[in-house]
């Protein structure tokens, strides 16, 4: 039974997602923004309710590994295989915009939450662990980031006054259409997770593998077929804002929430994960900067990186 709810939630994965983008991208004609902010904001902060749901309910069950090694780990796959898969079908272009603000800023978060868990190397404690204050940090963080994209939206709104809207868009139906779609991603995107994490445990995993790859490959599947999609329709701001809108949203908002509920105890193998993790981020950087695109080349050595990646830590574990 669980194989068959599996095979249906990639389904209502695939099919949401066509209905997601879709939905987005003509929300952002219809507020006259740029489809980059919609993929940074509705669609990062839709494609991580999974994690978001994952990790809180993890933290209240006092699970820290998983909450830690889902975010970490989905943040990995997403810059990997999932922005070398979008790039390998359509190359993604990038905005100058988001080479300069939003990916330093991701790589902010992630440094940031290297620092923050290090208490036994900075602060001389007993144990590495994300306090609640700690947890308020990254929310106070995420204000910043959403004050940002929101002062933009308004400028772009201003500069694009004068434009017309195409007639044959209504905001009911596309907000029904997004709503639709990511009600069938986070659903489908929870039998997947439910059922793979059944299965793995059937197989003999450990909790902290489980995290970092049943439950973080699951929680990242929304990412993966929503900018699979957005690539395929040539939306390429969409595929790739919502990588980096999600990557942020993961450290700030679901690791600041799960904090701030209950604090996070970091076991010693996480910080090579994060250290992985902002290496990553600045070779997505480095690559973005290179001919404002994200090539099928540089899809290729993302998808192998994490190909290592996934037989590195089932080896290590």
């Amino acid at each position: 039974m669980a194989y068959i709810l599996l095979i249906v939630g990639f389904v209502l994965l695939v099919k949401g997602a066509d209905l997601f983008v879709d939905g987005s991208s003509n929300i952002a004609k219809l507020l006259r923004v740029p489809t980059i902010l919609i993929g940074l904001t509705i669609v990062a902060f839709g494609t991580s309710s999974p994690e978001a749901t994952v990790s809180i309910i993890a933290a209240l069950e006092g699970s820290a590994d998983v909450s830690l090694g889902n975010v970490v780990g989905s943040n990995i796959f997403n810059i990997t295989l999932v922005v070398g898969v979008a790039a390998f079908l359509y190359p993604l272009r990038v905005e100058r915009e988001t080479i300069r603000k939003e990916m330093p800023f991701t790589l902010l978060a992630s440094v940031a939450l290297l620092i923050l868990m290090s208490d036994i190397a900075l602060q001389g404690s007993n144990s590495n662990l994300l306090t609640r204050s700690d947890g308020f940090i990254f929310i106070l963080f995420l204000s910043i980031f959403m004050y940002y994209v929101i002062e933009i939206g308004l400028k772009s709104r201003e500069d694009t006054a004068d434009e017309p809207v195409p007639e044959d868009l209504r905001w009911g139906k596309n907000i029904l259409i997004t709503i639709l779609g990511l009600a069938a991603i986070i659903f489908g995107g929870n039998l997947v997770v439910d059922n793979g994490t059944e299965i793995a445990y059937s197989l003999g995993m450990s909790e902290t593998l489980v995290g970092l790859t049943i439950i973080a490959i699951g929680t990242s599947l929304p990412e993966l077929v929503t900018s699979i999609s957005a690539a395929l329709k040539k939306e390429s701001e969409i595929a790739l804002g919502n990588i980096v809108g999600s990557n942020i949203f993961n450290i700030l908002f679901v690791l600041g929430a799960s904090a701030s509920i209950s604090p996070l105890a970091a076991n010693d193998k996480i910080f090579i994960d994060v250290i992985l993790m902002i290496v990553l981020t600045i070779v997505l950087l480095v690559f973005s900067r290179t001919s404002f695109m994200v090539g099928k080349w540089e899809g290729l050595v993302l998808i192998a990186t994490y190909i290592i990646y996934l037989a590195y830590i089932i080896l290590r574990n």
